[in-house]
């Protein structure tokens, strides 16, 4: 097609195998119009039509009046579809009908407008009766009054229900005739005009009130949630209509190439016979699985997996396809990429990798990091219970959700309050496209009707919502606020939970535990893939030997960061702790410590066994020393309680002790007081204790033959002078600890470490270069630098961080998402500075910024080696860190290194199958530990 003609026109056309524009063209011809004109092109059955470009809605939106040369354009697509038809709109006998329907560039379902059946009017009712029958001309005719009375002239929808309350039921066309002329008066009566008779008036008025419906309220809400631009506007495209309610060899459809849901590789559709399509999709009925097809038309049945089968090859993706069957004759309506539960995502871009049909690449491109986490959401705990549900539906969209019952969108926005706060579950008889609002504020929802296909389904699967449809024995009361769920009545404000995998909802409100999909086959292999082609390696934080377990489960390639004062709050540890508090002397402290080394020696030995191989970066203690002792109230009440009591003089006088420990330790901003490398510098007996703890271990696992690869990093550091007095400190005890004789056999008496710092402070950031000279690694706690840079309290920042969220001060929490102008400025000028001093140094992320998607990808921008978040993240962040290695710079091969020359074999754990595979950066640069290599 000559593009040049193509930018001055506004009108395509497709019919007969022969389309102008394909399915490259979704800018300009939407995503229907271009799929339309794309499987006309591939010989599929499509209804010849047009589509009216997205350029002519824009040019309407800017305008208010539709572009000059439209009204031209228009009347020769329709002489065209006439000849093409056989058929004239408005004709007397057997008239042309049309479909007009909408279609942005991005999928909306539902969000916008589409009237079916325009070209009817009193004069053409009966010729078009005896193309059928007069029960089929009547009930189009009454739908395109429906529809054209509510989307074209704006009445409620609940008017015509009540308009059609009053029409005797003696005999179908009778009824028919009598809703259709309440219908027209009610038009009339509302509008103020009659109901247009002209046919291309009809087709004006729609194509105007399609181009509007982008800015209705409900379209807007949607691209809100989904973040799309405003500005593209809709295509409107107008098809001949193909009637799915001509009787029992008729039908309408709507389905999947795979599973929604699940995404199992077998065709998921539903059927209504003798239906129209917005039957089944506005979930008004409940239609039937495709088996209802394949047993009453086979034929058709065949020739549809045949097609969609054809469709998923040619465009390389699940398809959500629409579908009519006119008098055992099948047509394609609609072809997109299908919204799907994140599992299905995930479980079909890996069996389409390995089907061949899409790369792996491709396969991790497809999945997000929110599909993951929403894969590992929590699911419903029944303990040992077998609790009975009190209805069962249809397992829309997976997962779970716990919530009290709203049964207005409205309401569900109001329970749920302005920030979410309250979980809802939105309780309707069928959703509609103006509930989404309602949608967006509930955690799931639960429909009466309605299939897997309906609306509520469709969207709550591109919501990554839990959802059950078609769920019998529900009948909401809006107006009492209760809903009857069989023989149970809820009012809105109970709780319900819902079992989005199996569609059974129970009464109350169950609790959550960890999901099970860790475990998923398919999340291994893309996991697999994902490190395969990562520049920047993924950690884990883990404060304990079970963080340091999952953290190996999720094949982390290192712990970056080990929070040892966690290891000191411990029923059996704390009392050592505040011993050392508490004494009087340095060598009552010094007792104390020598009680704490063993259990610390036991814990970062376990930490090693779990990950050998691999680094494991201990950070030595940083809270002030008042965090492990009781607050002031509490020590002044357990002392006024003692003395009430009478007890002992030695009690009394402990604790008389404690109380002035407390106020003697208290601090007006501990956040800048006594912690950190402070701390170990005024109480270096702290740090040394540490020290021989870690290096301990670390020789104890050497002896059972198991490599342990100890970093020992610093906290809070400001200057260099810090740095420089506990690195000397922290060489002096393992030089000491080192010749010490009989430690774990003659073998074992030596290994490498080395010694970094944590950059949290803007000093530090700004002095990296002189800091870098004197360590072997850093690594940046962006939580506690985002804190002193921006001057924001974390704890404390919610008072205030939401309001500047609503006024655009800040345009995304800066402790979720790094600050990149401000904080991320300092990291920049910092990891530069020390490269520049430091060719060697390994540089990492540690804060909780590692574990967040638009975090990763500026700080594989900076080069750094790796992030580490916490256990739970790690799958999100291994897809992230794939994502951002994809974008910088395409992977060759699957089989390509990985950071810090480690191999992935397929299959293998990286903690436990692969221990002699050792990061090769990683060498002993400490003076005290002697020239051992760790390659």
């Amino acid at each position: 097609m000559d593009r040049k003609r193509a930018g001055s026109r506004y009108i395509y056309r497709f019919g007969h195998a022969q389309a102008e524009g394909d399915g490259s063209m979704g800018e300009e011809l939407g995503g229907k119009g271009a799929s339309l004109a794309e499987m006309t092109r591939l010989g599929l059955p499509v209804p010849a039509g047009f589509t009216i470009s997205t350029r002519a809605c824009r040019f309407y939106l800017e305008q208010g009046a539709m572009p000059p040369s439209l009204e031209e354009e228009l009347e020769s697509a329709l002489g065209w579809l006439e000849l093409e038809q056989a058929q004239r709109l408005g004709g007397e006998r057997d008239p042309l009908l049309l479909s007009v329907r909408s279609g942005a560039s991005i999928s909306m379902p539902g969000m916008m407008d589409t009237i079916l059946n325009v070209g009817i009017n009193d004069t053409n009712i009966d010729g078009l009766a005896v193309k059928q029958n007069v029960t089929f001309a009547l009930d189009s005719y009454r739908r395109l009054l429906q529809m054209f009375g509510s989307v074209v002239l704006q009445i409620p929808k609940h008017a015509f229900d009540q308009a059609s309350e009053g029409v005797s039921r003696d005999g179908e066309e009778a009824s028919l005739r009598q809703t259709i002329l309440s219908f027209q008066q009610l038009i009339e009566h509302r509008s103020g005009k009659p109901f247009p008779m002209d046919p291309r008036a009809q087709l004006r008025q729609a194509v105007v009130a399609v181009f509007e419906s982008w800015n209705n309220d409900r379209a807007r809400h949607y691209r809100r949630i989904h973040r799309t631009p405003e500005n593209g506007g809709t295509a409107v495209t107008v098809q001949a209509m193909v009637f799915g309610n001509y009787g029992v060899n008729s039908g309408t459809g709507v389905g999947f190439t795979r599973n929604p849901s699940t995404g199992e590789k077998a065709m998921f559709a539903e059927f209504l016979a003798n239906a129209q399509g917005e039957d089944i999709v506005a979930g008004i009925r409940t239609p039937m699985p495709i088996a209802e097809l394949e047993r009453t038309m086979p034929r058709v049945y065949r020739k549809l997996r045949t097609v969609t089968s054809r469709l998923e090859a040619h465009y390389r993706d699940v398809q959500d396809f629409e579908f009519t069957v006119q008098n055992g004759e099948l047509f394609l309506l609609q072809t997109r990429a299908a919204k799907r539960s994140a599992l299905a995502k995930l479980r079909s871009a890996v069996e389409m990798a390995e089907e061949g049909l899409i790369s792996r690449t491709e396969a991790l491109l497809r999945v997000t990091p929110s599909d993951l986490e929403e894969v590992l959401s929590p699911q419903l705990d029944f303990g040992n219970v077998e609790l009975q549900p009190i209805a069962k539906g249809l397992p829309a969209s997976p997962g779970s959700a716990v919530g009290q019952v709203a049964l207005t969108a409205d309401r569900a926005v109001e329970l749920a309050g302005k920030h979410k706060q309250s979980p809802i579950i939105l309780v309707r008889q069928e959703t509609n496209a103006d509930d989404i609002h309602g949608m967006d504020a509930a955690v799931g929802f639960l429909t009466a009707h309605g299939g897997a296909t309906s609306h509520a389904a469709v969207v709550a699967r591109g919501m990554g919502k839990c959802c059950i449809t078609g769920a019998g024995g529900i009948v909401t009361d809006e107006v009492a606020g209760e809903v009857r769920i069989g023989e149970h009545t809820l009012k809105e404000g109970d709780w319900l939970s819902l079992d989005g995998s199996t569609g059974r909802v129970f009464p109350g409100q169950l609790t959550l535990r960890p999901s099970e999909s860790f475990d998923n086959p398919f999340l291994t292999k893309l996991l697999y893939w994902a490190r395969a082609c990562s520049l920047t390696a993924v950690w884990a934080n883990a404060d304990t030997p079970q963080d340091a377990e999952r953290a190996s489960h999720a094949s982390a390639m290192g712990i970056g960061l080990c929070r040892t004062e966690h290891m000191f709050f411990a029923k059996d540890r704390l009392a050592h702790i505040r011993s050392m508090i508490l004494a009087s002397s340095p060598a009552a402290r010094e007792r104390a410590l020598a009680s704490l080394l063993p259990v610390q020696q036991a814990d970062f030995e376990e930490l090693f066994r779990t990950m050998p191989g691999l680094p494991v970066t201990i950070r030595l203690i940083d809270p002030p020393l008042h965090e492990f002792l009781p607050t002031e109230v509490a020590a002044r009440e357990e002392l006024a309680q003692a003395r009430l009591q009478g007890t002992d003089v030695e009690n009394i006088q402990r604790l008389e002790e404690l109380l002035l420990r407390v106020q003697q330790l208290s601090e007006s901003n501990p956040m800048m007081g006594l912690r950190g490398c402070r701390l170990g510098i005024v109480h270096p007996e702290i740090i040394v204790m540490q020290v021989r703890a870690i290096l301990r271990a670390a020789l104890r696992v050497k002896a059972e033959g198991i490599l342990a690869l100890p970093e020992i990093m610093v906290p809070l550091v400001a200057c260099v002078e810090e740095v420089r007095f506990l690195r000397k400190l922290i060489d002096a005890t393992a030089a000491n600890l080192f010749a010490e004789e009989d430690l774990f056999g003659q073998e074992g008496r030596r290994i490498g470490y080395r010694v970094g710092v944590m950059i949290e402070v803007p000093r530090a950031a700004a002095c990296a270069d002189e800091i870098a000279r004197e360590v072997d690694f850093m690594s940046f706690g962006t939580n506690d630098l985002t804190q002193l840079t921006f001057g924001f309290s974390r704890d404390d920042a919610h008072k205030y961080l939401d309001t500047y969220l609503e006024l655009g001060i800040l345009k995304h929490n800066p402790f979720v998402t790094i600050d990149r102008e401000g904080v991320g400025s300092l990291i920049r000028s910092a990891v530069r500075k020390a490269r520049e001093a430091n060719p060697d140094i390994k540089i990492g992320i540690c804060g909780e910024h590692g574990g967040d998607p638009a975090s990763i990808a500026f700080f594989a921008e900076l080069g750094v080696d790796y992030v580490s978040c916490s256990p739970a993240r790690l799958p999100m962040a291994q897809l992230s860190a794939a994502h951002t290695s994809i974008a910088r710079a395409p992977v060759k091969s699957q089989q390509e290194k990985v950071p810090h020359g480690l191999r992935l074999v397929e299959g293998a754990s990286l903690s436990h199958d692969l221990p002699s595979q050792i990061p090769s950066v990683f060498r002993s640069s400490s003076p005290s530990a002697g020239p051992t290599s760790l390659a």
